[in-house]
């Protein structure tokens, strides 16, 4: 049932909340580990800044999928993309793009935060200076901006030159490795289960943080909290695992249209709780 070049079955890219225009365009995208197809036949559809929340159940490749937006795939040696994924329209995986730009533009949060074993300072400042900046005052610029807009500015701007990253809470990781993703000024934040390994109070402050950064940046966000995707995401894509384990895109669309009335039975089963 996936497929759809215009965002799963039965979805217009028309009517995605795409005021902006699309961001990210998915074409008949396969993805294999050695021999073993993991993802088959996707196409969609990623408007501009705007929240699209991957939702399914482990294994139909939502991670994997997610993945392919910044190439991190292209570092486990048995994997192989097919297919076209178009960032405003260039495919990045076209024989003259290079991954590091790929990378620069996507940024990628992980589903624990990984600090760097240095100060919050740092931490943020790494991404700019291996993009070849190093005029002191400029770091401190981009540093004390990336952590404003990560929403942690107020919570360390006292001793953030010296404090090491580790010494900060979960929720405060979390958002220092949002920051450090906004260091390099990327223009799609992708977030592999960012709120999985925090209390309701962090994962709260993480929520508002995705709300106000969608005014600014693309964000593609996997979870497994299905009360998650709907309260922070426009649009959502659901995916399925077939019994060879193969995952695929069942069907997308406006968020409130998905889990109030999904066009797929195993849609409803699954967001129902019923789980097909």
């Amino acid at each position: 049932m996936s497929g759809n070049a215009s965002g799963g079955p039965g979805t217009s890219a028309s009517e995605a909340p795409a005021a902006s225009g699309i961001k990210i365009q998915v074409r008949d995208l396969d993805v294999f580990y050695g021999s073993r197809r993991a993802v088959r036949d996707v196409s969609m559809d990623i408007a501009a800044r705007s929240v699209t929340a991957f939702i399914g159940p482990s294994g139909c490749g939502k991670s994997t999928l997610l993945r392919c937006f910044d190439r991190m795939n292209d570092l486990i040696p048995a994997a192989r993309v097919h297919g076209s994924v178009l960032l405003d329209g260039e495919d990045i995986y076209g024989p003259d793009v290079q991954p590091v730009e790929v990378r620069r533009r996507v940024g990628l949060v992980f589903q624990r935060p990984n600090p760097f074993p240095m100060s919050i300072y740092e931490n943020v400042a790494y991404g700019p200076r291996r993009h070849g900046v190093s005029d002191r005052s400029r770091l401190d610029e981009i540093v004390e901006q990336s952590l404003r807009r990560s929403a942690l500015w107020d919570e360390v701007k006292d001793d953030f030159r010296r404090k090491s990253a580790l010494a900060l809470s979960g929720g405060q990781q979390q958002r220092l490795c949002i920051a450090r993703t906004m260091a390099v000024d990327p223009e799609v934040i992708l977030m592999d289960e960012p709120c999985s390994a925090l209390d309701p109070i962090a994962t709260q402050r993480i929520e508002d943080l995705i709300e106000e950064l969608a005014a600014t940046f693309t964000i593609v966000i996997v979870t497994h909290n299905m009360q998650q995707a709907s309260r922070v995401s426009q649009t959502t894509a659901f995916f399925w695992v077939d019994p060879d384990r193969t995952g695929h895109l069942v069907e997308m669309g406006p968020t409130a249209q998905v889990f109030t009335s999904p066009k797929e039975r195993v849609t409803e089963d699954y967001v129902s709780g019923r789980f097909g």
